[in-house]
This record gives C-alpha cells, sequence and structure tokens, in this order.
C-alpha cells in the first residue's frame, strides 16, 4: 500500500504540472509512485559534481551523506539522511520541501533532476 504522505505529495505536484503548465512536476509524480526499491539513491559527492553555486535540485530518491557540498544548492527529495542535510545546510544551502519548491519555482523553470 503507497503511503499517504506519496499519494499527497503525487496530487500536490500532478496539480501544480497542470495549473503551471510545467512537465517537471508531472515526471516527479510518476517518480514518487515507483517502488522504493527502484528509487535512486544519490550520494552528496555527486550532488557536489553535478550542480554549482546557487543550483536548484530535486532528487526523486533519497540522498545520502557521503561525501560533501562545497556551494549553496536549494534541494528537495523524497528522503534525506540526518548526515547529508546537516552538510547541505552547513555549506549555506537549503531542504525545502515539494510544496515549497513549487510555490517558489512554479513552472519548474531552474529546477533540475538529479539521480
Amino acid at each position: 500500500m503507497t503511503n499517504q504522505v506519496v499519494i499527497q505529495m503525487v496530487k500536490l505536484l500532478k496539480q501544480a504540472s497542470i495549473k503551471n503548465d510545467a512537465p517537471i512536476w508531472s515526471k516527479l509524480a510518476k517518480l514518487a509512485l515507483k517502488t522504493s526499491s527502484a528509487r535512486r539513491v544519490v550520494n552528496l559527492t555527486k550532488i557536489n559534481d553535478v550542480t554549482k553555486e546557487n543550483d536548484v535540485i530535486v532528487v526523486p530518491g533519497k540522498v545520502l551523506g557521503t561525501g560533501n557540498v562545497l556551494h549553496k544548492v536549494t534541494l528537495s527529495s523524497f528522503s534525506i539522511s540526518n548526515s547529508a542535510a546537516k552538510k547541505i545546510i552547513e555549506s549555506g544551502g537549503k531542504i525545502i520541501s515539494f510544496s515549497e519548491m513549487i510555490e517558489k519555482f512554479p513552472t519548474g523553470k531552474g529546477v533540475s533532476i538529479i539521480g
């Protein structure tokens, strides 16, 4: 059975996709419905390698704390380890919910999916 939180998030993403004509949110809604074993796992080393200062990213899976992020990023993910969250915040970055992400970037412009 799918978790109620996931169902709510999928609903929110689909509505945002339609309302803002933003395919990125609908793509994330589809990824959210995958089984947890099919979701991606991304560590901070990878995020550091593929992003630059002030990038806005979404990880449709779990973010783990291996490595470091040496610049500020704004991140939304389905799940994040405590060590990863701590390191992102320590580097000046932010972790925001999907609803905040949609509010700040309604069309998804400038938001990258990693993983």
